[in-house]
């Protein structure tokens, strides 16, 4: 078993984990509900603890996100957002916040904008990875070398799916971590993790040394608790968006510390 040498994401992650035994991602779509709704989500992240934050840019057709994030990718276009003000507000996070960012999107948009362009701007704005969840990895040669020029980590995707020789590949070229997800078909729904989850992670365990993920349906505090001992990273998505909308600011601030305190 090998992987691509460690970057400076995997070292980060590495190190949060030398000092609790399960990290937290959590995750917003820049532009929805707005500009201004979303410093303060990442405000009550980093008061909170979260340990990795992925900011998505908005795309006319998410094929990976359930129906609360293709509305906010869909209401967040309608409101103009674009590239520029991404970035713009991309290199800002990452210039406040202690964690870690990592671009997520689809590759529609990295084709519209040029692999080289594309790597060149997320390093310039102080990002240290990105998911593409519609790039297969055998299309991906072109994009991962570049990334890693700009000290980039491609996160790849594991799924239940996979073969184990198909996990192996991955494996292989993994770095930063992996973004294993607990079921099939898309974001929102909420998981059983009793379900064969832990089968799931034990095969990829054996198929890369890189830190492991674990989302699709973490919802609540209680899945995160769950987590531990399947995965290194709790991954919650969805769920902060609706904590958001049900709750209110001070809700949101609340669920989030809920969250990460199940992870030390």
């Amino acid at each position: 078993m090998s992987a691509v040498p460690g970057t400076s994401l995997e070292s980060h992650l590495r190190g949060r984990l030398e000092d609790k035994p399960l990290l937290l991602m959590t995750h917003l779509v820049v532009g929805y509900p707005s500009l201004e709704a979303n410093w303060t989500m990442l405000e009550a992240m980093d008061a909170a603890g979260v340990d990795l934050v992925e900011l998505q840019l908005p795309f006319s057709e998410p094929i990976a996100d359930g129906p609360a994030f293709v509305k906010a990718n869909h209401d967040a276009i309608e409101a103009g957002m674009g590239w520029e003000v991404y970035f713009d507000f991309a290199a800002r996070a990452a210039a406040r916040f202690s964690f870690p960012i990592v671009f997520m999107g689809y590759y529609n948009s990295v084709f519209q904008m040029g692999a080289q362009r594309y790597c060149a701007r997320l390093a310039e704005a102080g990002m240290k990875g990105f998911i593409l969840p519609d790039l297969p990895l055998e299309e991906a040669s072109q994009l991962t070398a570049l990334a890693r020029e700009h000290d980039l980590s491609p996160v790849f995707i594991m799924s239940p799916t996979n073969s184990q020789e198909r996990l192996n590949e991955i494996g292989r070229q993994a770095s930063g971590f992996v973004y294993c997800t607990a079921r099939r078909g898309v974001t929102g729904r909420k998981t059983d993790l009793s379900q064969g989850v832990a089968e799931f992670m034990q095969r990829c365990r054996t198929a890369t040394p890189v830190p492991l993920g674990l989302g699709f349906g973490i919802r609540t505090a209680a899945d995160v608790r769950n987590v531990r001992g399947l995965a290194d990273i709790a991954i919650v998505g969805t769920a902060g968006l609706d904590a958001w909308q049900e709750l209110g600011e001070e809700g949101y601030r609340l669920f989030m510390k809920g969250l990460v305190a199940e992870t030390c």
